[in-house]
C-alpha cells in the first residue's frame, strides 16, 4: 500500500467518523444536555479550526486564525456543514497529490507566532490523528449522556468500506 493510498483511506475514515459523531450529538436533547453539548461543540470546533489551519499550510496560503479555536461557538448544524466541507477538501487534496509531493518540507507559522516545518505527509498525519484524539474525548462525553457512542475505529471503517474484507480469514 502506498502512502497516498493509506492517507486517502485515513481521510475517508475521518470524514465518516466525524459525520457519525456529529449525528450522535444532533440526536441529543439540546435543552437537557445544553452544557455537555456545548462542550462537545467547542472541542470539535477546535478540531475544525486546526484542520483549516493545516489546510492553509498545505495550500501555501494564509489562514487568518490567531488561535486554535474561535471566540464564538457555532451551532452544531453550522459546524457539521463546515466539517463535512473540510473533510471533502482533505479527501480531494490527498487524492490529487503526486507521491513525491508528500515528502516536501513546508515552513509555516503556528498561531503562537513561532515557526515550524513539517513534511506534507507529517501534516496530513497530524490532522488525522489530532481529530481522532479529540473525537475520543467527545466520545467519552457521549456515554455520560446515555447514548451509545459511534464505533470510531479504523477497522470498522475498512470493513464497512470494503465488506469483502470480513469474508477473508
Amino acid at each position: 500500500m502506498s502512502t497516498t493510498t493509506l492517507l486517502l483511506s485515513l481521510f475517508e475514515y475521518k470524514a465518516r467518523a466525524d459525520a457519525e459523531l456529529l449525528a450522535e450529538l444532533a440526536a441529543l436533547d439540546p435543552i437537557a444536555w445544553q452544557a455537555q453539548r456545548k462542550g462537545a461543540i467547542r472541542v470539535l470546533n477546535h478540531v475544525y479550526v486546526v484542520d483549516r489551519i493545516f489546510a492553509a499550510h498545505l495550500s501555501g496560503r494564509a489562514h487568518g486564525y490567531t488561535a486554535t479555536n474561535t471566540a464564538e461557538t457555532p451551532t452544531l448544524e453550522e459546524l457539521a456543514a463546515a466539517i463535512a466541507e473540510s473533510d471533502r477538501w482533505y479527501v480531494d487534496h490527498v487524492a490529487a497529490l503526486a507521491p513525491e509531493a508528500l515528502t516536501a518540507q513546508i515552513a509555516f507559522t503556528f498561531t503562537d507566532g513561532r515557526g515550524g516545518s513539517m513534511s506534507r505527509e507529517e501534516m496530513l498525519l497530524h490532522v488525522a490523528t489530532h481529530a481522532g484524539y479529540h473525537r475520543g474525548a467527545v466520545g467519552r462525553m457521549v456515554p455520560q449522556l446515555s447514548t451509545a457512542p459511534p464505533r470510531d475505529t479504523y477497522t470498522v471503517h475498512l470493513h464497512e468500506a470494503e465488506p469483502g474484507r470480513r469474508e477473508r480469514a
